[in-house]
């Protein structure tokens, strides 16, 4: 008689899939059946008919307001786009010699670092699934490179890590024992046949084979010793001395339970935490420059918008411009500043809007920049590009750079910190924020302090036309005010990372703005 083979649903397969084959197999098994969760799109709406004669007014230069401002003068459409800054790209921003930035009650910071360096104190990442993001980045020939966003030989640091404290640990250590500590416990589980309700005689033969493999067991005892992609204690070497090398300890599994080093593993697995990623050669504004070389007099800087009137046939925008009150009237409004900003202009939006707007609150975020003159994390400790990780209060991650290998300086991202961390730091004056960051990283680098020479930093919800890193959205907003935004009111339309489930990355607002974009161009031609 045939054995009849269990139905499963995809939810179950998935579950399976993801045990074994991990995320990857897990990803291309969704992107087969149609259900990926990378960026939606990889190319703007194909759009019909013409918007000549027709004038849209797009509050705000940031990504999801370029984008709309390109794609809509193809069409006809006259833009103009109003930023209130000096520059285009919103929090798409790349400090570098020159670039200076003053937070709200703060005092002005002038990046010094040298001709050549900077850092991205926004976005500073690409994954390679937001096709979206880098459709432009190829239209525009915007040169790429990789950014390390994993490194294995980078350092895993714990000032509250149980017998693991205060160790200067590789992300490979940890890794390749805990994988190992794992695959024992299981093999011996399925050997002593602690798993015959649940797999054939066959299953568990395939199975054992697997995890004797995946976790470097021996073939008798089952037991983890150690394996060499973990590291040696002494590296091979030529001739005799010290010739095959000399094998490094494992580290016990019980001080790995209690360090809790979960966090590890967690920057991979999360989507769209890729272990390689992309940023653009000379900085992340390049993106933004792109664009604004094509738009050019369509952006008017400095135009910090005040308020917001709709009538029957048109909108009309109330802004400041070099301290002298203008107006632009069209007949839509595409507007783009993050809701934060929103929120405080004068508007004739009405209740049911307004709440919407006030429903979302904003991360608090912080990074900061440290120019070194000396690439000690390469010179001494063979480490290129990755983060360090750490549970050091308000540092959070510590990052390396992806680009100048073997140069004499480079710039580290001293910390990337969220919520109270973040809230905690901004309340630092830069200096005081600089040595904060000193004394953290000197735990971990001996020369971290002796190697600095310039710093700058970010607290953006301190930041005047940003007030916050990126949407927070709750179950209960998302059902209840996301719905609203999306819609728009009258004439205007909103869009940014803000109004997709991509907040926090580039893609979310271009692919916002493509969505929003869409929704205009049928109502202008209704």
């Amino acid at each position: 008689m045939k054995r009849r083979t269990p139905s499963l649903t995809r939810r179950e397969f998935l579950y399976r899939a993801a045990a074994v084959g991990g995320s990857a197999l897990l990803l291309n098994t969704m992107k087969a059946w149609g259900m990926g969760i990378a960026s939606r799109v990889n190319a703007p709406p194909a759009l019909g008919g013409s918007g000549k004669g027709k004038k849209v007014v797009i509050l705000g230069a940031g990504l999801a307001g370029l984008t709309a401002a390109f794609e809509l003068a193809k069409l006809g459409y006259e833009v103009q786009v109003l930023e209130a800054r000096s520059f285009a790209g919103g929090r798409c921003q790349t400090a570098r010699k020159g670039f200076a930035l003053k937070e709200l009650g703060g005092e002005v910071q002038r990046c010094n670092f040298d001709e050549g360096h900077y850092i991205n104190h926004g976005p500073w990442r690409i994954p390679l699934d937001h096709q979206s993001t880098l459709y432009y980045t190829r239209l525009f020939d915007v040169p790429l490179e990789v950014m390390v966003n994993e490194n294995d030989h980078a350092f895993v640091y714990l000032e509250d890590g149980g017998p693991l404290s205060k160790q200067r640990l590789r992300g490979a250590q940890v890794k390749a024992d805990m994988r190992g500590h794992v695959a024992e416990l299981l093999a011996k589980s399925v050997k002593e046949h602690q798993l015959d309700a649940r797999l054939s005689a066959d299953d568990q033969a395939l199975l054992l084979d697997y995890l004797v493999n995946e976790g470097a067991l021996g073939n008798g005892d089952l037991a983890y010793k150690g394996r060499n992609g973990r590291g040696f204690a002494v590296n091979p070497g030529a001739g005799l001395v010290p010739g095959p090398g000399k094998p490094s300890d494992p580290l016990a599994f019980g001080d790995l339970l209690a360090a809790r080093v979960g966090k590890v593993y967690s920057a991979v697995q999360e989507f769209p935490m890729h272990a390689t990623m992309f940023q653009p050669v000379g900085g992340m504004d390049q993106i933004p420059r792109a664009f604004a070389r094509r738009l050019g007099k369509a952006i008017r800087y400095g135009a910090v918008v005040e308020r917001i009137r709709q009538a029957p046939g048109a909108v009309t925008i109330d802004y400041l411009d070099g301290g002298k009150r203008a107006s632009v009237s069209a007949d839509y409004c595409l507007c783009t500043v993050p809701l934060s900003v929103l929120r405080m202009i004068d508007t004739d939006f009405s209740e049911r809007f307004k709440a919407a707007i006030q429903a979302v609150p904003y991360a608090p975020v912080g990074k900061i920049g440290l120019q070194m003159k000396r690439r000690f994390w390469e010179e001494d400790e063979q480490i290129y590009g990755g983060h360090v990780l750490t549970d050091i209060k308000g540092i959070n991650t510590i990052s390396l750079p992806s680009g100048g290998w073997q140069q004499r300086k480079g710039v580290v991202l001293g910390y990337y910190n969220y919520a109270l961390d973040a809230i905690e730091v901004s309340a630092l004056t830069p200096a005081e924020r600089t040595e904060f960051a000193l004394r953290a990283g000197e735990k971990i680098f001996p020369a971290y302090r002796s190697a600095h020479e310039q710093s700058f930093s970010v607290a953006w919800h301190r930041v005047q036309h940003s007030l916050g890193g990126w949407a927070e959205w709750n179950e209960d907003a998302r059902q209840g005010a996301y719905p609203v935004l999306l819609e728009g009111e009258g004439r205007v339309l909103l869009a940014g990372e803000h109004l997709s489930y991509l907040t926090g990355w580039q893609a979310g607002a271009i692919e916002s703005a493509w969505q929003q974009i869409e929704q205009l161009h049928k109502r202008a031609s209704a």
